[in-house]
């Protein structure tokens, strides 16, 4: 399990630094040694990683003890406004504001500054963060052509800091997967993270196969936002939209997550634990991410990574048509 941050970032509420010191305290102690954490200068507008970094150095956790992964694109800047401009509603009570850099320059600023942040526990793991939201803002298909040469820039210096022995790793983090096929034809990965794109619910045959051809190339694989962003342990967001029971796309989420809590309960399961043995079951998941938000939920995620659940559960989600015939299950 890679224990995710953003609710260290204040991801949506506010959370006092006693509550978040006992988080990473559980973490470390569920985790043991070498527990990885994943975090991103975008977080809070970089409190997560100033948390993580304070945290791990008033618990007196030695730089090799950890294993963290910091995707790179944001950087800190000031905050002039009631509220930050570059996700605005998303963050609460942080004090900075953030702006993207993507090219072979401004990706070594978000690294020389994340280490700041982290207290000089220097991260393992390193990659560009959301290219996919980096090019979807692009004006033209000049535009975009451009914007893909500054993900490529971004890369080259994160092959330099691998070359020089800097970090251990290169990887990619994206919520559309789609993305991640076009930088590997350019980029030997070590790792990727698919967010909100492999859970029980979303699961498309071309990014199934797309991970077992990483899985061949032996690159490592995290299973990230596996419950849709909440909506699958009953949220009222999808992958972080708003729902609305009266369109009917909508409402064909909300009633096969309906069907879904239904089967869980009849077999005694509870729904965060189906999707998290889903995210680990597929070929070529190395591991999943999960939120660090709440002490209690914590500790039920990390206890639902270590027990499959049985086979005849498995057998009942394909009865009822909720899941396709995969083999690995």
């Amino acid at each position: 399990m890679v224990f995710g941050s953003s609710d260290l970032g204040n991801l949506y509420r506010e959370m006092p630094f006693q509550q978040k010191l006992e988080i990473i305290r559980q973490c470390l102690a569920l985790g043991g040694k070498h527990t990885v954490f994943d975090t991103a200068g975008k977080y809070g507008a970089g409190l997560a990683l100033e948390v993580i970094g304070n945290c791990l150095h008033q618990l007196g956790v030695g730089p090799d003890e950890v294993v963290i992964s910091n995707k790179l694109g944001w950087v800190r800047s000031p905050l002039k406004g009631s509220e930050p401009t570059f996700e605005p509603g998303i963050w609460k009570g942080i004090k900075n504001d953030a702006v993207q850099k993507i090219s072979y320059d401004g990706i070594l600023e978000c690294f020389e500054e994340g280490n700041t942040l982290l207290k000089h526990y220097v991260p393992q793991l390193v990659s560009v963060h959301d290219p996919d939201e980096y090019l979807d803002a692009a004006r033209s298909e000049s535009d975009r052509k451009r914007r893909f040469e500054d993900i490529l820039e971004a890369y080259r210096a994160l092959e330099n800091l691998k070359r020089e022995g800097r970090v251990a790793g290169i990887g990619v983090g994206a919520k559309d997967w789609k993305v991640i096929p076009e930088i590997y034809r350019h980029v030997r990965l070590d790792w990727v993270m698919v967010a909100n794109s492999l859970t029980i619910y979303q699961h498309p045959p071309e990014l199934l196969g797309f991970i077992a051809k990483l899985h061949h190339d032996g690159v490592a694989v995290i299973n990230a936002a596996v419950f849709n962003g909440g909506f699958l342990v009953g949220g009222d967001r999808y992958n972080y939209q708003l729902l609305d029971p009266a369109k009917p796309t909508d409402a064909k989420k909300l009633a096969w997550r309906h069907r879904f809590h239904l089967l869980c309960e009849q077999h005694g399961v509870k729904p965060s634990h189906a999707c998290i043995q889903f995210g680990m079951s597929v070929p070529g998941i190395h591991s999943v991410a999960l939120s660090t938000a709440d002490e209690t939920r914590l500790m039920e995620n990390f206890h639902a990574t270590q027990y499959p659940l049985p086979a005849s559960f498995w057998e009942a989600m394909k009865e009822a048509e909720l899941l396709p015939d995969f083999s690995f299950l």
